[in-house]
C-alpha cells in the first residue's frame, strides 16, 4: 500500500515459494477450498484494474477475518484486506502474499436500543442502509450510493452532504458509530468506542495503526421511512449527476486532494484536460477529478495519466496535485502511450455547465 508514485518494477517480484507454501499449509485448515491461488483482482475493484493475488481468501465472518490476519502476521506474509475495492488502484503485476476479501456480514438489529450491529465486510449500500431504513432506524440513509464496506466506512470516516435543499454541512459516519470490535496491530481483539478512532476529515486512527475493524455497532434513531427514502432518492440523484456510473464507467472516485480549499477538478478543467486519455484510462468529461476505465485500461495507463495531469496543472497553475487514492501491489512502469483527447459525448452535462444552469435558474 502506498501513495503516488508507487515503486515500479520491470517484472513481477515473487515471494519465496517456501513462504507461500507455509502460508497455504497454515491457512488451508481454516479456509478449505476457499483459499485460492493466482486470483485476478480486477473484478474485485471498482476500477476493474489489477493483476493477480498470490493467495486469496474470501472470509465471511469476523472470526475468519481475525484468523486470516493472525496467521499472515505470525508467518510475516504480506497481506491486504480488500472490501469493495474502491479508492484504490492495484498494480498490473498483482499483489504478493495474501489478499483477504472481507465479506463478513452477520447483521443484527436491536430495535429497543435503536442499534444495528454488523460485520465489517457488509456493503453499506444497499445492504446495511436498506436494512436500517426497513427497520425504521435513521442515520445511515445519507450515505447511499458510496461504494464502501462497513470497515471501509469507519476507516475513512465516510461522509456526505446533509439533506437537500440546504446541504449546509458535511455529515460523517462518526456521528452514528457507537462501538466497534477490532483486531489491534498487537493482535488483541477488543471493543472500542467511537473516540478511539480519533476521526477527522477522510481520516481515522486506522490510517496510522495496523488495526482492523471486525464488526461495528451504529447508534441510530427512530425515523420516518418515507422521509429516509426521500433523502436516499435525492442523494442518489445528486451523485448520478456528478459521478460516472460504475457499472458502465469503472472509476475510483476522486483522484486528487483539494489544495488550500481549491477543488482539484477546477484546476484540471481549467487546463483543458477533460477527455484526455492514456491508453484506455480517461479524465472523464463528467468530472475532471475522476478517471474512468474505458475498457482494458491498465494500472500503467492510470499512472501515466496521473503524471501527465500533475505535470500539466503544475506547469500552468503552479499547483501540485497530490493523490488521495491508494496504490496496492506491484506496478509496471507507466505506459509510454502519448496522451490524446476525445470529445465530450452527447448528453453529458459537465460540472461547469450545471453551475451555469443553476445560476441562471
Amino acid at each position: 500500500m502506498s501513495s503516488f508514485p508507487p515503486d515500479y518494477h520491470d517484472a513481477p517480484d515473487p515471494l519465496p515459494d517456501a513462504l507461500l507454501q507455509r502460508a497455504v499449509e497454515a491457512l488451508r485448515p481454516h479456509a478449505g477450498a476457499s483459499l485460492q491461488r493466482n486470483v485476478p483482482l480486477a473484478p474485485y475493484t471498482t476500477f476493474k484494474i489489477g493483476g493477480p493475488a498470490d493467495l486469496f481468501w474470501e472470509v465471511h465472518s469476523a472470526d475468519e477475518l481475525a484468523t486470516a490476519l493472525q496467521i499472515a502476521r505470525t508467518l510475516d506474509v504480506p497481506h491486504h484486506v480488500l472490501g469493495t475495492g474502491a479508492n484504490l488502484v492495484i498494480g498490473d503485476y498483482g499483489v504478493r502474499g495474501l489478499v483477504i476479501r472481507n465479506a463478513a456480514n452477520g447483521l443484527q438489529i436491536d430495535r429497543d436500543a435503536h442499534q444495528l450491529r454488523v460485520g465489517s465486510g457488509a456493503i453499506m449500500y444497499p445492504d446495511v442502509i436498506h436494512a436500517a431504513v426497513d427497520a425504521g432506524l435513521s442515520g445511515l440513509e445519507h450515505y447511499v450510493g458510496i461504494p464502501s464496506t462497513v470497515g471501509g466506512a469507519l476507516w475513512q470516516n465516510l461522509h456526505f452532504l446533509s439533506p437537500a435543499p440546504e446541504r449546509e454541512r458535511t455529515m460523517f459516519i462518526e456521528e452514528v458509530v457507537h462501538a466497534a470490535d477490532i483486531l489491534t496491530e498487537e493482535g488483541e481483539r477488543r471493543t472500542v468506542g467511537v473516540d478511539y478512532f480519533d476521526y477527522g476529515y477522510d481520516y481515522s486512527i486506522l490510517h496510522d495503526r495496523n488495526d482492523i475493524v471486525l464488526s461495528a455497532t451504529f447508534q441510530l434513531a427512530p425515523g420516518s421511512r418515507e422521509q429516509m427514502r426521500r433523502i436516499m432518492e435525492e442523494n442518489l440523484e445528486w451523485r448520478a449527476l456528478r459521478h460516472p456510473p460504475l457499472d458502465t464507467e469503472p472509476s475510483v472516485g476522486s483522484i486528487f486532494k483539494k489544495i488550500e480549499g481549491v477543488g482539484a477538478g477546477r484546476l484540471i478543467d481549467g487546463c483543458g484536460l477533460k477527455g484526455v486519455r492514456v491508453g484506455m484510462a480517461e479524465v472523464t468529461h463528467r468530472h475532471a477529478n475522476i478517471f474512468v476505465n474505458r475498457g482494458g485500461a491498465t494500472a500503467a495507463d492510470v499512472c501515466a495519466l496521473i503524471a501527465h495531469v500533475q505535470q500539466t496543472v503544475e506547469e500552468e497553475t503552479g499547483y501540485h496535485l497530490d493523490t488521495e487514492i491508494t496504490f496496492v501491489g506491484q506496478f509496471a512502469s507507466p505506459s509510454s502511450s502519448a496522451p490524446y483527447r476525445v470529445p465530450k459525448p452527447e448528453g453529458i452535462v459537465t460540472a461547469a455547465e450545471r453551475a451555469k444552469m443553476a445560476a441562471e435558474s
